[in-house]
């Protein structure tokens, strides 16, 4: 996580083992990571980062020989936490896991959910990412500067779309960019999508002013032209494109996106081992690791009770940025 002023929050993006079934020659026996049965959650819609995260993943481990049969399903609703709901009712099954991030954090507070992160057991944290700031082709801002000169004389004329809840990264990184340019947070017209998918056909139909996503949801429509990438989040510039940081840009803050893996709660030692040991070797493994650079996604790997004490920090930085902000 990087923390550049009081308000920042880390970053943040959430990894799931997705996909459709899987068959392999390799049956994972050998390392340790067979789990016959195995079914992976996506909390959120087909298309956003959980989903392409988690469906990459699937695929690495079929090409790492590391398991087969994979069962993967949506079950969006309410910023993730529905999805968390369901997962916490599967007390005691070690056959189900369910992909998660700074989203799902944030929604827990803003739906003010019976259930939390603390009521599962933490298996990963695997990968963290900027978000990104970006308009339709068609759009009149050609550079971030020319969007913040409107945001700033109106910001309510001009919604901003982003693939979480309220709470959640694509909301958080808006309203803390608004905090750096002086506009009061509570006067941003933010509108949440359930996630990358709902929220493309809004930016390309020109719906909302500019979107805010994970670079990795959106690189492909980014690099044939259809999307206008005006700044990233992060520290840094992104590899291969051509586009200022918010601090180059004049703003002084930045922020990150994270995502991970969670499991229910009441899973024995050796449960709770396998699927860390699945996870473990899947981000050993060099089909992972090309995935990451293909996808511009940081390594950010955590396991175990190291994730469990990052989860914790995260809820508590959240309530705290919510507060600060006034929201």
């Amino acid at each position: 996580m990087r923390m550049r002023t009081p308000l920042a929050l880390l970053g943040a993006a959430v990894l799931v083992l997705v996909g459709p079934p899987l068959l392999t020659s390799g049956s994972g026996s050998d390392t340790g990571t067979q789990i016959p049965g195995l079914r992976f959650m996506v909390p959120n819609t087909p298309g956003g980062g959980y989903d392409i995260t988690a469906r990459t993943a699937a695929k690495n481990a079929e090409d790492a020989e590391l398991t087969h049969n994979i069962e993967v399903f949506n079950l969006p609703g309410a910023g993730g936490t529905v999805g968390l709901t369901r997962l916490v009712g599967e007390h005691g099954n070690g056959k189900v896991a369910m992909s998660m991030g700074l989203g799902v954090v944030g929604a827990v507070h803003t739906n003010k959910s019976p259930n939390t992160l603390a009521d599962t057991t933490p298996i990963a944290r695997l990968t963290e990412e900027t978000d990104i700031v970006v308009v339709s082709k068609n759009s009149p801002y050609k550079t971030f500067g020319d969007l913040l000169k409107a945001w700033k004389k109106n910001p309510g004329k001009l919604p901003v779309g982003g693939g979480s809840s309220p709470g959640g990264p694509d909301h958080l990184a808006p309203m803390l960019m608004a905090k750096a340019a002086g506009i009061e947070p509570k006067a941003v017209n933010y509108i949440p999508f359930d996630g990358g998918g709902e929220l493309l056909a809004s930016i390309l139909g020109d719906k909302v002013a500019f979107g805010v996503s994970g670079l990795g949801e959106y690189l492909d429509q980014i690099e044939s032209g259809e999307l206008r990438l005006l700044a990233v989040t992060g520290p840094k510039r992104a590899k291969g494109l051509d586009a200022p940081t918010l601090r180059e840009a004049g703003l002084d803050t930045d922020f990150t996106n994270w995502r991970g893996i969670v499991a229910p709660p009441g899973l024995t030692d050796a449960e709770r081992d396998k699927l860390v040991t699945l996870i473990q070797k899947l981000h050993d493994s060099p089909q992972w690791q090309e995935s990451m650079k293909k996808n511009g996604w940081d390594d950010a790997f955590l396991t175990g009770k190291e994730f469990g004490d990052f989860l914790d920090e995260q809820d508590r930085r959240v309530d705290s940025v919510l507060k600060e902000l006034g929201l």
